[in-house]
């Protein structure tokens, strides 16, 4: 499988904006600039699309690991936070919300674990990775 996504830019890094669109057209055209990545400006950036990637990413791993094990998430709720210094991504600290039924807590803490280790975006990414998962019952 091959997915693609493309971003044109026009102008410096300060005044300069563009535009990234995906190949489903989720994306299609939608802005980011300087504002957007180091302020507070309208659009995207890469590192919010970097977290959107990683957390839906985990959810997914996570999804496939429990449904090896004969489990099924009601919700499996994942935020990625991103943290850029000094012109590198320093760390992805995802934070999770799971409700599975009949799932015990040390299973749980195994396969969300092993989620973190394996997703593919996990793999991908040559920075620190954290986890904190609470299962809701």
């Amino acid at each position: 499988m091959k997915r693609h996504a493309t971003a044109v830019w026009n102008g410096s890094i300060k005044e300069g904006n563009g535009k990234i669109s995906t190949q489903s057209g989720v994306l299609d055209q939608a802005q980011y600039s300087f504002k957007t990545r180091f302020e507070d400006g309208k659009g995207t950036n890469p590192e919010e699309l970097i977290g959107a990637a990683h957390s839906g990413c985990f959810a997914m791993q996570l999804s496939a690991f429990l449904g090896e094990e004969g489990f099924t998430a009601d919700t499996l709720s994942a935020k990625s936070e991103i943290t850029f210094e000094d012109g590198t991504i320093k760390k992805s600290h995802i934070s999770l919300h799971a409700n599975i039924p009949d799932i015990e807590e040390g299973k749980f803490e195994e396969l969300a674990n092993k989620a973190k280790e394996n997703c593919p975006i996990s793999k991908l990414l040559n920075t620190e990775i954290t986890l904190t998962a609470k299962l809701e019952k």
